[in-house]
């Protein structure tokens, strides 16, 4: 009998279908993607791959986001009630109404925004990005930055430039306490200390290095250091473990588990692949819109 994996190999063919993976879902998603990275990385790969079938491992914004990039592609989120609270903190409603109230001020959003949020922003970036972006505007250039008060808050510090915040946050790194990373460097004192800009100014103060999940994973494989404590979503230390297994990694405790990545099963992967089911379906006018900022970021 064919086991589930086997079970999607077999669909993924028939339907020439490409896997893309965050690298915060689930071990055994990540084992059967064709591909695995950050938001920056798959949005890159969602451009290029111009397959068919695009299955989207990761929350919903993501999903969308590719289907921005391949708007001829079917794209398929294999659950539906993977969202993201951030993303829900910035309504399209609110952005313009913001942004018709500052017409000079131009806005720039973290790519954890819906499509809607997308089409009514100038400049999309990532986490690993983000200062790229921001560094390339002029400096008298007033800027908002949403949804992320802490990954904005982090930028102002690094590039000692002005911006307004918007007050949204990533519930899973916002929650991570200046304690914790105290308590694991007294647990692991010779390993490095790697931490998500979406953390708070405070935890990033107490990090030897805040950077985004590609960019944590570049820099490990880089580091002569053999021992690393990892202040994100606790998903991400499978690839690093695969991709580095002579060196050792260890999770805050309480672990970071962001629940809405991982429900997405091998089981709804199967099934959306057989039925071709929970499609992402977005208007011709958000796609359009969603898609010029999303490109001035990729041009950076």
């Amino acid at each position: 009998m064919a086991t589930i994996e086997q079970e999607i190999q077999e669909l993924k063919a028939a339907r020439k279908a490409v896997i893309l993976a965050h690298n915060y879902t689930r071990p055994e998603i990540q084992d059967i993607a064709d591909f695995t990275g950050d938001s920056l990385e798959l949005s890159r790969k969602a451009a290029e791959c111009k397959a068919p079938v695009i299955v989207f491992c990761g929350v919903r914004f993501m999903a969308e986001t590719a289907k921005i990039l391949s708007p001829d592609s079917i794209v398929l989120h294999p659950n539906p009630a993977s969202g993201c609270p951030m993303a829900d903190m910035a309504s399209p409603e609110e952005v313009r109404k913001y942004k018709d109230e500052h017409p000079d001020t131009l806005m720039i959003a973290y790519v954890n925004t819906t499509a809607a949020t997308k089409s009514a922003v100038d400049i999309c970036c990532t986490s690993g990005n983000a200062e790229r972006v921001i560094a390339s505007l002029p400096r008298d250039q007033k800027v908002m930055f949403l949804p992320d008060k802490d990954l904005g808050a982090n930028i102002i510090h690094a590039l000692n430039r002005p911006m307004e915040l918007w007050n949204g946050y990533c519930p899973i790194h916002y929650n991570i306490p200046p304690q914790v990373i105290q308590d694991a460097r007294a647990a692991h004192p010779g390993a490095e200390v790697l931490v998500h800009p979406e953390c708070t100014p405070e935890v990033v103060a107490l990090a030897d290095q805040a950077l985004s999940t590609g960019g944590m994973l570049k820099y490990i494989k880089e580091s002569p250091a053999t021992e690393f404590v990892i202040g994100t979503e606790c998903g991400i230390i499978h690839k690093m473990q695969k991709e580095n297994p002579t060196k050792k990694f260890y999770p805050l405790q309480p672990n970071p588990i962001c629940v809405d990545m991982k429900k997405i099963t091998l089981e709804d992967v199967r099934d959306c692949l057989k039925n071709l089911s929970n499609q992402v379906e977005l208007s011709a006018e958000i796609i359009r819109d969603a898609r010029k900022p999303i490109d001035k970021m990729l041009a950076m």
